[in-house]
């Protein structure tokens, strides 16, 4: 028989073996379930973040929607910023009493009201009439009959002044909410609301010498007669134009001088009364259309066709009776809002510009030199 105790040691040794090796597989299989375990809830885990941005995506979506339409639809607020603002202009002509609307704008840190040209046209008196009921002689610091716009000084106590923010009105869309806040028929602080229903429109006003007012904003939101002189507001509450006209007998189509014209000239109206920037072609003409080139024999039916240039103007010698334009600088031409627009939005007097013209049926370009309009004729 082998020695009792050397069994004993090698059984020892073997069991040691054994649960050590019963350890190592116990703890195999626990880490490999564990790993599983956690991976599983790793994947639970994720699942429940996506599923929570996406709620918060939802969310945040929801959230900017009712901001937006609270902007547009909470009226009262807006109003309420605004309304002292606003202001009504009268004046005193030879065929009586006209009044109008106007806005406070701080130019500088000067306090001015601005308002249309017609409503302070041929006055031997103004006074500004503030929300609260106050009223103060107004003086005349500088107009542009060209586009229908005039900058008013009040004697008032600088208490009365809450000047309203302009902001460029480059990014407007057809579409976009409009408010218009003035004195329709003497009505004081009266509000309608619209949206922007064209933009580039040209009209023409007898104060302006037979030339177009051009890039105008074509609104649906309610303009009488009072409501001229006063701000059209986007959905922010900022002045993106100035209400200026209606058509008559039409329904829910009124026009505003864009923003843009009133921030390029309102340091020149004040500082020196009036705005020499406008540029002039010396040119007449009409749009074309599909019927016109038909009867002309023409190519073309779009663009402005030349009828008369006027003589010792910027066009003479270079454009001629029957020219279409259909281009300048390489944009499109139209008709001639597109024709008014650009000029007005884009060029200054003594620029050169070249124009694509249809001339005997080729197309053709020009070089230009502009000039500057002769002053207002009233």
């Amino acid at each position: 028989m082998g020695n009792p105790n050397v069994y004993c040691k090698a059984s020892a040794s073997l069991l040691a073996v054994l649960f050590a090796a019963g350890l190592l597989v116990g703890g195999l299989v626990t880490y490999y379930i564990s790993f599983q375990e956690i991976n599983t809830l790793n994947d639970k885990v994720e699942d429940l973040q996506n599923r929570l941005s996406a709620i918060k995506g939802s969310q945040n979506v929801t959230y900017q929607s009712f901001t937006i339409y609270q902007n547009v639809t909470w009226l009262a607020e807006i109003y309420e910023n605004v309304r002292d603002s606003v202001v009504l202009v009268q004046g005193v002509t030879s065929d009586g009493e006209v009044q109008g609307s106007g806005f406070v704008y701080s130019y500088s840190g000067i306090m001015v009201v601005i308002t249309n040209f017609h409503v302070v046209y041929d006055t031997t008196s103004l006074s500004v009439t503030f929300s609260n009921g106050n009223g103060y002689s107004a003086t005349i610091l500088g107009t542009d009959a060209y586009v229908d716009l005039a900058v008013l000084s009040v004697e008032a106590p600088a208490s009365e002044f809450k000047p309203i923010e302009i902001v460029s009105s480059s990014l407007l869309q057809v579409g976009d909410a409009v408010i218009a806040i003035g004195n329709p028929y003497g009505l004081i602080g009266s509000l309608t609301t619209g949206v922007v229903s064209a933009l580039g429109r040209t009209i023409t006003e007898e104060y302006a010498g037979g030339f177009s007012i051009a890039n105008i904003i074509q609104t649906s939101a309610p303009i009488n007669p009072g409501n001229s002189g006063g701000p059209l507001l986007n959905a922010a509450g900022k002045v993106i134009g100035i209400t200026t006209a209606i058509v008559s007998d039409s329904q829910g189509l009124g026009f505003a001088i864009p923003s843009n014209i009133i921030l390029r000239e309102i340091s020149a109206l004040v500082t020196t009364g009036e705005y020499r920037g406008h540029s002039y072609l010396g040119v007449r003409g009409q749009d074309m259309n599909y019927q016109r080139a038909q009867e002309l024999k023409v190519n073309v039916t779009y663009g402005w066709r030349i009828a008369e240039v006027t003589k010792g103007g910027p066009s003479d010698g270079a454009l001629r009776v029957g020219d279409i334009i259909i281009a300048m600088n390489g944009t499109t031409i139209r008709n001639n809002d597109d024709l008014a627009s650009y000029l007005e939005e884009k060029t200054l007097p003594r620029e050169q510009l070249v124009f694509t013209v249809m001339r005997d049926n080729i197309a053709t370009n020009v070089p230009v030199t502009l000039g500057t309009r002769p002053p207002p004729p009233v």
